[in-house]
C-alpha cells in the first residue's frame, strides 16, 4: 500500500487536471495490478474523470452546474462566504470526493479519453488538498 498528498491551486471556478499528477503517484507506489483511490479534503470542490480532448464538455458542465445550482439562490441559509458558497457546497455533494481508477501494468486504467479533474466550484481560486492511495 502507498499514499501521498499533493496541492492543486485553482484559479476560480472550472475543471483543473491532475492526471499527471495522479499517475506520478500510481508510479511511485511500484504497484503492477491494483486500485488507485483519489480524495479530496474539500467541501466546495470535487473530483470527477471527464472527456479531456474538448474542453468544451467541460465548459459545459460548468454551465449545466450553474444553471442546477445558481450563485446567490435566496434559499440558501449559508452564505458566511458569500454567494457561491452553499451552491458550492451543493455541487460537491452533487458530483464526487473520492474517485477509484484500476492500475494496469503500473500505470492508471484510464480510457482513452479520459482525464482525472478537480473541479472546483468556488468563483475564487484555492488551495486544494487531494490524497492518491494505491493498493496493489
Amino acid at each position: 500500500m502507498y499514499q501521498a498528498q499533493f496541492t492543486v491551486s485553482t484559479q476560480g471556478r472550472g475543471t483543473h487536471e491532475i492526471t499527471d499528477a495522479v499517475g506520478t503517484q500510481v508510479a511511485a507506489s511500484g504497484v503492477d495490478v491494483g486500485l488507485c483511490n483519489v480524495f479530496i479534503h474539500h467541501t466546495s470542490a470535487s473530483l470527477m474523470i471527464c472527456e479531456n480532448a474538448d474542453p468544451s464538455v467541460r465548459r459545459d458542465l460548468n454551465r449545466f452546474m450553474a444553471r442546477l445550482v445558481p450563485d446567490g439562490d435566496p434559499m440558501f441559509e449559508h452564505d458566511a462566504e458569500g454567494p457561491d458558497d452553499m451552491p458550492a457546497h451543493v455541487r460537491s455533494v452533487l458530483t464526487q470526493s473520492a474517485l477509484t481508477v484500476p492500475v494496469t501494468a503500473g500505470r492508471l486504467g484510464l480510457g482513452t479519453w479520459q482525464g482525472i479533474y478537480v473541479w472546483e466550484h468556488r468563483a475564487c481560486g484555492a488551495r486544494r488538498s487531494i490524497t492518491v492511495t494505491v493498493v496493489g
